[in-house]
């Protein structure tokens, strides 16, 4: 049985090698750090978009509002991540980088789907070159366009994309994914998914839940600006 084991660990060693069964060991690692990461949410609203997630505080030392766990992008989209957070940040600051350029390019605001073919291009890069290591972490990418489509997509560290009306990553994806499956209507206002991903949380993490740990954004229809939810409004909430 050993030297099986043995024979096939051969083929997690690099990026750009394929197992017999066809598959990239790396990158279903990079899929397993994801599951490890901390939940986030996001959610299409009638009003807008929604993204919820856990800021998972570890020492009661470390200042809440110093960790961020939801990123902006541009005015209208914004982004978070569960897996390696550093990361996420190198890919928001790519988006964020993509943004402007096409701003100042055509005095006009990026698509979302534009911005997130981009931080994909970028994952799948790292899937096929030597020397390098896939990206540890999902995105969810939220925002409204111009013409005020809403859209959420989820990515993956293959560099694969999906658009959801609602969707969850990280730890407790399983069972925060049921819920959804049953509660979620794309007839929901912010105020209403806000309740739900709330809900869906608490039921996940249980005793260790409260305000604190909670960082929600939103983007509404007609404004096309991020918002934080206050931690005043959170605390009502719960």
């Amino acid at each position: 049985m050993q030297p099986i084991q043995h024979q096939m660990m051969g083929y997690d060693r690099a990026i750009t090698m394929f197992s017999p069964d066809g598959r990239l060991l790396q990158v279903e690692y990079a899929k397993k750090t994801v599951r490890l990461g901390n939940t986030a949410i996001g959610m299409v609203c009638k009003d807008g978009v929604l993204l919820v997630a856990d800021k998972r505080i570890v020492d009661r030392l470390v200042v809440p509002e110093a960790i961020e766990k939801i990123f902006k992008i541009d005015d209208h989209i914004m982004a978070t991540a569960a897996g390696i957070i550093s990361d996420a940040r190198v890919l928001v600051e790519q988006g964020q980088l993509k943004a402007q350029q096409h701003r100042v390019t055509y005095d006009y605001p990026i698509d979302v789907v534009s911005i997130v073919k981009n931080i994909c291009d970028i994952k799948q890069i790292c899937t096929q070159s030597g020397g390098l290591r896939p990206f540890g972490v999902s995105l969810l990418i939220a925002g409204v366009d111009e013409g005020g489509r809403k859209g959420l997509f989820e990515t993956d560290p293959t560099g694969i994309y999906y658009q959801y009306k609602a969707s969850v990553i990280g730890e407790g994806e399983t069972e925060i994914e049921e819920i959804l499956h049953k509660e979620y209507k794309d007839t929901m206002s912010i105020e209403e998914g806000l309740k739900l991903c709330i809900k869906a949380l608490k039921r996940v993490l249980n005793q260790n839940f409260n305000a604190e740990r909670i960082d929600a954004a939103y983007i509404k229809e007609e404004e096309k600006v991020m918002k934080k939810v206050k931690k005043e409004k959170l605390k009502k909430l719960l």
